[in-house]
């Protein structure tokens, strides 16, 4: 039983860590947008960049889900 409970604890870590590290890219990616947008650049180049800032929010999303589990009272 020790060894499951080590195992989930494991999958637990990496999980907080792979949403550290999108939650750094979304920032990242929303402050390139930000600099696109005040400079002037290509539209369409500012819309890929901000769809894939949607597909990183996505993810997280989906690994938060993992984290903490929707509780229906």
């Amino acid at each position: 039983m020790f060894e499951g409970t080590l195992v989930a604890d494991q999958e637990q870590a990496e999980i907080r860590l792979a949403l550290a590290r999108l939650r750094q890219e979304h920032a990242d990616f929303d402050a390139a947008i930000n600099a696109m947008e005040s400079v002037g650049c290509d539209r369409l180049q500012v819309q890929r960049m901000k769809k894939k800032k949607l597909m990183i929010k996505d993810r997280l999303q989906d690994l938060e889900d993992q984290v903490i589990p929707d509780i229906i009272a």
